[in-house]
């Protein structure tokens, strides 16, 4: 596995890095934990060393389950975590970026993920009740005590980014991008390349759209957050989007490589400093994911996937009105 430089911050990383939240929220029942700690340690015996996870996923467990699955290897990793939450007894959550709940949710983070430090701790979403200039201070504070190494932003705006950048020097954010949401190339990656900060895409693959694996027939297990949260996944926008992935089928086929490949290689060839983190249960998956690592895209095939798409309109808002108040504009 290739190595990327998240911008000018010094952290390198796995070409690819493994998303855990799926293993144990958001898209179904959780994975039962032998087998996903089996994944997570197949992904580094792959040459995966990045490993992404939060606070909010399960709530909690997540956390867990990775810092149990990399303690054997743990000092060979990279481990981003993310705060910015508190949760209620109902199971409720609310945003909470103050500086002392910070620095508490670190100190139950370094123990439910079994290490003395975070390598990158990010603000899972801009908390519009608390200055970011406060919420990079606070992460300063546990830099400078040894607990965290380096500072992210999860979920921002290019004018967050400049704003933390200036009391905490941000070394990647970690929005969604893919061939399917192309939002971040109008501000967020110019910024991104102008400060020297890492880019790292969440949802690289169109929470599974784009691998051709879903299409308007697809029932989603209760629990799924795509039934409600994500209105581009309702029956009708999936028939109305089957289009990109059937283009996307075209430009893989030809290529000899697979949907999800090719949509992880376009991501990689955009910037050498974007780190992309598919996740997924399956160890057949993993292998294909990362595969997309060794699939090289030249200009002119760039230009062919551009030309493509260009003309297929993405059906459906990325998220339902509650999770879009969440999201720094």
């Amino acid at each position: 596995m290739q190595k990327r430089q998240l911008g000018t911050s010094g952290l390198q990383v796995s070409a690819i890095g493994f998303g855990a939240m799926g293993l144990s929220a958001i898209y179904g029942p959780p994975t039962d934990t032998t087998e996903a700690i089996a994944l997570l340690r197949a992904a580094f015996e792959r040459g995966v060393d990045f490993f992404d996870t939060a606070e909010t996923y399960g709530p909690y467990v997540n956390e867990e389950l990775l810092g149990a699955a990399v303690e054997p290897f743990r000092d060979q990793v990279v481990i981003a975590t993310k705060f910015g939450f508190e949760f209620g007894a109902n199971g409720q959550r609310r945003m909470n970026s103050r500086p002392e709940h910070v620095k508490k949710v670190a100190e139950e983070q370094l123990k439910r993920l079994r290490t003395d430090h975070i390598d990158l701790l990010y603000q899972h979403r801009v908390d519009p009740n608390v200055p970011i200039e406060d919420v990079a201070g606070a992460v300063k504070d546990l830099i400078a005590e040894g607990k965290v190494k380096y500072f992210g932003l999860s979920e921002a705006s290019a004018r967050t980014v400049r704003r933390a950048h200036a009391v905490q020097p941000v070394a990647a954010l970690q929005n969604e991008y893919s061939l399917w949401w192309r939002e971040p190339e109008a501000e967020v990656l110019p910024t991104l390349q102008e400060l020297g900060i890492g880019f790292v895409p969440f949802s690289p693959l169109g929470k599974g759209f784009l691998t051709g694996a879903i299409n308007q027939d697809t029932s989603f297990h209760s629990t799924d957050m795509r039934n409600a949260a994500f209105p581009r996944f309702s029956a009708e926008a999936r028939a109305a989007n089957q289009a990109l992935v059937d283009v996307l089928g075209d430009i893989a086929s030809a290529r000899k490589v697979t949907r999800a490949q090719i949509a992880l290689a376009w991501l990689l060839a955009q910037q050498p400093w974007i780190v992309p983190i598919p996740g997924t249960t399956k160890l057949h998956r993993l292998d294909e994911n990362l595969g997309a690592a060794d699939v090289r895209l030249s200009a002119a095939d760039l230009s062919e996937i551009d030309l493509a798409l260009a003309s297929i309109t993405v059906v459906g808002n990325r998220y339902n009105e509650a999770m879009e108040r969440m999201v720094d504009r």
